[in-house]
């Protein structure tokens, strides 16, 4: 019983690694930042995988592949279906966000609208409460 709670927190960190790595990607775009996205990939379905046939799980490793080409062609329709999908797989709400911020999706005139709210009050209030 301890073993598999182990193995199971094992597996959520390897995936929260790995989607911080995606997030890591998404935003420098280099390519040893894809590569250590294909890293974790294949150390995910390692621990997925059967021990008669340790290649036959590659789910991360085919998902890393196509979101990371999605990152780069975002315009393209497919990219940005595997984008929404990958955004709806991920519970972490801080986490989801940052990710659409870092490939630039989502309703970005609530923060601009947010942001123009706050230096209009800000201001005219600036200076309020300080010693003259």
């Amino acid at each position: 019983m301890h073993d598999s709670a182990a193995q199971a927190e094992c597996s959520t960190k390897k995936i929260m690694d790995w989607l911080l790595a995606l997030l890591r990607y998404a935003v420098t775009l280099h390519d040893a930042d894809k590569s250590a996205v294909l890293l974790i990939a294949v150390e995910i379905d390692k621990l997925g995988s059967r021990a008669e046939d340790p290649s036959a799980f590659k789910f991360f490793r085919r998902t890393s592949i196509d979101l990371c080409s999605a990152i780069m062609d975002k315009q393209n329709s497919k990219s940005s279906a595997i984008l929404h999908l990958h955004l709806k797989r991920i519970d972490d709400c801080r986490l989801r966000r940052a990710f659409e911020t870092a490939i630039e999706f989502g309703d970005n005139s609530q923060i601009v609208s947010s942001v123009n709210k706050i230096r209009k009050r800000g201001s005219q209030e600036l200076w309020e409460g300080l010693r003259r």
